[in-house]
């Protein structure tokens, strides 16, 4: 890649520093993974006994485990893997009940000379002013296909990375599709390209831009399947000094849900993932939310990245504690949220 790494390239640097790594995304292939260590992933849920489950950690592990399979291959951009899960994606959209926002559910773009595509579903407000303004949450569904083979294996699976996110913004498209008490226009918003530098989000955020979308907010989802230990808040929010968003978003809730890890900031995560694009197209508050903090998870792009690794109650428990944060989000009067001056 040219000018952006995505966003965990930097993690994986920064945490192997005695290991050799090189990432090569358009022949995965050649990839060197250093070997995990042999640290156990830790597994324990932050459950609050107060915490109103919206949510099924049975619905997000399902979700998971089908786009993490080894059917998909990984689910490089260009391939017939991805094609699949994007076909997954699409019908699990269908059945929520949310509509494409385009003609179809595909955004169709071209990745380096391959034909490829986004994911878009639509749920439009319910205030006749409120919905023209609209709300972005966003993951990508990409994934690097294969990598460093280990026993045999070298489909690197993507669990964490991020169909994840993907799972978190399939279960609140269908909360959100169900309830309809949003007044501003939310857009779910599933991203390939991502392991190619962004290509995705890049062409997205283009293409509302000149559409003239009157953009709010933008919230991006990163590798959410195991729980930070130690930490005041359940996860960590990029660029957290730049708006106030995570302020507000921890206010509507009354709880402390986001927080600032340092190493986000030292790394500048912020630019190192698909919320950036939107950031650069509109200058609004887009950010990225992601639990993985340098010691909790041992298998970045590597092919033991696997579904069975995941902590579905804690997946759970996260984003039914995030649902009504954007809700109050997406009905206030005004726009609360801005950037920092």
């Amino acid at each position: 890649m040219k000018n952006i790494l995505p966003f965990f390239v930097l993690l994986l640097l920064a945490s192997c520093k005695s290991s050799t790594v090189v990432m090569n995304n358009d022949d995965p292939s050649q990839n060197i993974i250093p070997e995990p260590s042999k640290n156990d992933v830790i597994m324990t849920s932050t459950t609050e006994a107060n915490t109103k489950m919206l949510v099924l950690a049975s619905e997000l592990k399902d979700i998971v485990t089908y786009l993490a399979s080894d059917e998909l291959q990984g689910r490089n951009t260009g391939t017939e893997g991805i094609d699949k899960a994007a076909t997954y994606i699409e019908n699990k959209l269908k059945s929520y009940n949310v509509k494409p926002y385009f003609e179809t559910y595909r955004d169709n773009y071209l990745a380096k000379g391959k034909d490829a595509f986004n994911v878009i579903g639509f749920v439009e407000g319910n205030d006749p002013e409120l919905k023209k303004e609209v709300i972005i949450l966003g993951a990508h569904y990409d994934h690097i296909g294969f990598g460093k083979k280990v026993e045999g294996d070298s489909i690197a699976n993507g669990a964490n990375d991020d169909a994840t996110g993907t799972a978190a913004v399939l279960a609140m498209a269908k909360y959100f599709a169900a309830k309809k008490n949003n007044k501003r226009s939310i857009l779910f918003t599933l991203y390939s390209g991502e392991e190619m530098g962004l290509l995705g989000s890049k062409h997205l955020a283009q293409r509302l831009k000149d559409l003239n979308v009157d953009l709010y907010t933008m919230i991006n989802f990163e590798m959410i399947g195991v729980p930070m230990v130690g930490k005041e808040y359940d996860a960590y929010f990029t660029g957290f000094d730049l708006s106030n968003m995570a302020p507000k978003l921890n206010e509507y809730v009354d709880y402390s849900l986001l927080g600032l890890l340092p190493q986000a900031k030292e790394y500048q995560l912020f630019y190192r993932s698909d919320n950036y694009p939107f950031y650069k197209a509109f200058n609004k508050p887009c950010h990225a939310i992601s639990t993985f903090d340098f010691t909790n998870y041992d298998y970045y792009h590597h092919v033991d990245d696997e579904a069975d690794k995941m902590d579905y109650e804690f997946m759970a428990t996260l984003v039914s504690k995030m649902i009504p944060a954007f809700e109050a989000m997406s009905n206030t009067d005004t726009k609360e949220i801005k950037m920092n001056e």
